[in-house]
Order: structure tokens, then C-alpha cells, then sequence
């Protein structure tokens, strides 16, 4: 899986969010705090507040602030307000494409990386990423033997 920088981005400012404790945040506050283009943050936090993830308020006392808790917002969500839906194949999902031939179970395949992308980024709340307490499918997968090793 590739993580566009639109979807690391996202996830970024949401995290700085949800550890912001006073009102709303500045776009160049945030984009200051995470080193992300402040043009191309200001559209991402437009498509997170049209998908509900974030509030916003213009003006000297305006900003951007989370528009649930932040146990309530997961990683998955953010990506999806940004980039559609997780592990989709050549823009469509996988369950609707159908494979001949010798790559007849290729379906299957990219439903379980689905199902196991899903499994994380739909466990991990904003929450967690910002306390470090993160789930024990996150810990379980990284400290697998080959977890860390580039291929």
C-alpha cells in the first residue's frame, strides 16, 4: 500500500488537533507544526470538515478544532475523508471486480489486504496516535520479526 502525502498529511494535522487543549488552531499553526505546504493543508482540512472530521471558524479568533472527541475519530476515517475508500482496485472496490483465468482468486487477495488494512487504521484513533497507547494489533504487528524490514 502507498500512503499518499494528502493522507499522511491529513492524519498529521488531525493528530495535532486532537492534542490541541485550547479552542480552535490556526491552518498556519498546524501546517507550521507538522512542516506540510500551507496551501495544500488548507484543502485537505476543507475535504475533513466536509466529511464532519473537523470544524472551522474564520476570523482573528477562528481556526480549525476536532468536530468529535478524538477517541472517536480513527485513522481510517481521515484517510477515507481524504482519499475515498481504503484499498480500492484501479478506483473501484474489489468485490466488484471479477478475475479469469489464472488470476480467478486474485479477488480474494485484495479483499484480505482490505480486511487487514481495515483491522488497523479502523482500530487507531486520533486518541491513541497522540497518548502513544496504541492498540495491540499495531504492537502485535510491529514487533513481528520481519515487521521493519524494507522489501
Amino acid at each position: 500500500m502507498r500512503v499518499s502525502a494528502k493522507a499522511d498529511y491529513a492524519v498529521r494535522a488531525a493528530a495535532e488537533l486532537a492534542a490541541a487543549d485550547e479552542g480552535p488552531v490556526k491552518g498556519e499553526k498546524l501546517a507550521e507544526a507538522q512542516d506540510i505546504p500551507l496551501q495544500f493543508l488548507e484543502h485537505i482540512l476543507l475535504e475533513m470538515k466536509h466529511a464532519g472530521i473537523v470544524r472551522a471558524r474564520r476570523g482573528a479568533k477562528g481556526g480549525y478544532w476536532l468536530a468529535r472527541p478524538a477517541d472517536d475519530v480513527t485513522i481510517a476515517e481521515v484517510i477515507r475523508a481524504v482519499e475515498g475508500p481504503i484499498a480500492n482496485v484501479q478506483s473501484a472496490p474489489p468485490e466488484s471486480i471479477e478475475y479469469r483465468g489464472n488470476a480467478e482468486h486474485l479477488q480474494a487477495v485484495w479483499i484480505a489486504v482490505r480486511a487487514s488494512l481495515r483491522n488497523v487504521l479502523e482500530e487507531v484513533t486520533l486518541a491513541d496516535l497522540v497518548s502513544g497507547e496504541l492498540p495491540g494489533v499495531v504492537g502485535e504487528l510491529t514487533s513481528a520479526k520481519d515487521a521493519w524490514v524494507a522489501r
